[in-house]
């Protein structure tokens, strides 16, 4: 995902596809280890995804706080 795609979603749409993506990554990680995948470079992406929306979640928390 973009992170102008990141910023139009809720605050509670973020939570809940930060949440969804941490279990994908989590799956990932066990595929990775069992050898049944081989594409790490998606786990890369995922995490990277991941951090753009926890970097736009915190940015959305300051603003409400503020």
């Amino acid at each position: 995902m973009k992170v102008a795609e990141i910023r139009k979603l809720k605050t509670t749409d973020l939570a809940a596809e930060s949440t969804k993506i941490r279990e994908e990554i989590a799956e990932m990680r066990r595929r990775i280890h069992m050898g049944e995948s081989t594409n790490v470079r998606q786990l890369r992406h995922k995490r990277k995804d991941l951090a753009r929306m926890l970097t736009v979640l915190s940015e959305q928390f300051s603003k409400e706080t503020a």
